[in-house]
């Protein structure tokens, strides 16, 4: 049985005429009749009664309406959904995230992109960027937003944002008071950082930006995240530098202050949402235009620390 027969069925169930049938259809009346009767040979009983009064449907023409109509139906569903698939615009994403995107962008990029494409599902988790980048590799994140200086190989990226470290210390601290501070300020001071085996890459950046200010972080505390880090020193058991957009969690008891690095010697932290290019996802491209539509890599460059 084919579609084509089931048209050609309920154009006719519908005008009960063979030439306002066809012409509905766009066909001469010959070829809707041979449609008819190729149908009414596969279902071994008459669908229509023709006669002087014209043309009825039969008890079996009658039971065939509905389930035609729904036939036709679930067709053009399959087909929409083919095409949507095809388009990226059904289905689902898989995608980490570092925690604190929360803080910067990941909400914004969200929200726009469930807007611009509603019938595709994102499927979030929370993973460390060196928990992502082994995911991304094998295939059970479709993308990622790691913190990471560079796109490790095999792996494409778009930069996200970047912005610079502040000094994160207890609100009860004297350095506290301060708008802007040398790094060389928190020597002698116990220090907070995200774990080696989390953020090996951005621990020893810190470590040695510190060292080139003179001094090596002592009674180092190691934690798997940054708002850990920023809660430690809220707690006043530590001092430590932090992503600016850290400061946007308003934890009671930690103040942030900006760092003078004459050396240039701070990172930046830089998120960039991460993919593998191997892998073919239509959604993909069209989740990383929403990302790049919200990206403002630049706009925490040298911004003044909010107090």
């Amino acid at each position: 049985m084919e579609l084509r027969h089931l048209r050609c069925f309920l154009a006719l169930a519908d005008e009960l005429h063979f030439n306002r049938a066809a012409r509905r259809l766009g066909l001469s009346q010959p070829p809707l009749t041979v449609a008819i009767q190729q149908l009414e040979a596969e279902v071994g009983a008459p669908l229509f009664l023709r006669n002087s009064r014209g043309v009825q449907l039969t008890a079996a023409g009658q039971a065939l309406v509905p389930a035609a109509r729904a036939a036709l139906d679930q067709a053009a569903q399959a087909l929409n959904a083919a095409r949507d698939g095809a388009a990226g615009q059904l289905g689902r994403l898989h995608v980490g995230f570092a925690g604190t995107m929360l803080y910067r962008g990941l909400p914004q990029m969200l929200r726009r992109f469930q807007a611009e494409q509603p019938r595709l599902q994102l499927l979030l988790r929370e993973l460390s960027s060196t928990e992502q980048i082994v995911e991304l590799h094998h295939g059970r994140l479709d993308a990622g937003f790691a913190h990471v200086a560079h796109a490790p190989e095999g792996l494409a990226q778009l930069l996200v944002s970047s912005q610079p470290f502040v000094a994160c210390v207890p609100a009860s601290h004297a350095l506290a008071r301060r708008r802007q501070m040398p790094l060389g300020a928190l020597a002698g001071e116990p220090f907070a950082l995200v774990s080696r085996d989390v953020s090996p890459d951005y621990h020893a950046r810190i470590v040695n930006a510190c060292q080139v200010a003179g001094f090596t972080p002592q009674t180092v505390h190691e934690l798997r995240h940054w708002l850990s880090v920023v809660s430690l020193v809220a707690q006043g058991l530590a001092v430590a530098l932090v992503p600016a957009a850290l400061q946007q969690a308003e934890l009671a008891g930690a103040a942030f202050v900006a760092v003078k690095d004459p050396h240039g010697t701070l990172p930046r932290y830089e998120t960039r949402c991460l993919w593998n290019p191997a892998r073919d996802q239509p959604a993909l491209g069209l989740f990383l235009r929403a990302v790049q539509a919200v990206a403002e890599p630049a706009s925490m460059a040298d911004k003044e620390i909010d107090r």
